[in-house]
């Protein structure tokens, strides 16, 4: 498969994902999630292992393939699961993710890091793997806020020749912060909507 070729059909899933996203959270909005929260909590209730499970590999994969907005997702699992287990679900499936798409960005280098990031994000950031030690603090400045394109950076990461052991420390340590912020601010930002809708 040609690079352009993946790179369409990764925009195409992430397009469906985006529109699922959507169309879930019309469907929230309905059900009055932001509102009351037990509306959907009563939902997954159902699942009791699988959901915690399913919702994990979910945010494992989306880490690794844009299926859906990180964003979206770090706000599910909080508005489903509630904030502490949400959380706890959200860092593992993240954390587990991330460490995937660096071992990925090894194993497979710049052909795999082409196919899964377009070339004006790869040029943006690829000038940062020119100094290692460089790299390093800024890829633990950039996982600490909230605004970096973390999985991207991820992948690069794997590119370089830090270990795996500093990119898990790197990631467990600076990832708490940045699901904190994304899931409440999202989370609490709908809630405040929904009392304008």
């Amino acid at each position: 498969m040609s690079t352009a070729t993946s790179r369409r059909l990764i925009n195409l899933i992430s397009l469906a994902g985006l529109g699922i996203s959507i169309w879930f959270t019309i469907y929230c909005f309905q059900l009055g999630v932001f509102k009351n929260t037990s509306a959907l909590q009563d939902l997954v209730e159902q699942a009791k292992f699988f959901g915690p499970l399913l919702f994990i590999v979910l945010q494992i994969v989306q880490v690794v393939i844009p299926i859906i907005p990180g964003g979206i997702s770090l706000a599910a699992g909080v508005l489903i699961f509630g904030p502490v287990e949400g959380f706890v679900y959200n860092y593992i499936g993240i954390v587990l993710g991330s460490i995937i798409a660096f071992l990925l960005g090894r194993r497979f280098g710049k052909p795999l890091v082409h196919h899964l990031i377009s070339d004006k994000i790869y040029n943006k950031y690829i000038g940062w793997l020119d100094n290692q030690n460089r790299f390093t603090k800024l890829f633990a400045i950039a996982i600490f806020l909230p605004v970096a394109p973390d999985d991207v950076l991820c992948l690069l990461a794997g590119l370089t020749k830090m270990s795996l052991k500093t990119f898990s420390l790197i990631i467990i340590l600076g990832k708490p912060a940045t699901i904190l912020a994304y899931s409440y601010v999202l989370v609490y930002g709908g809630t405040l909507l929904s009392h304008f809708i």
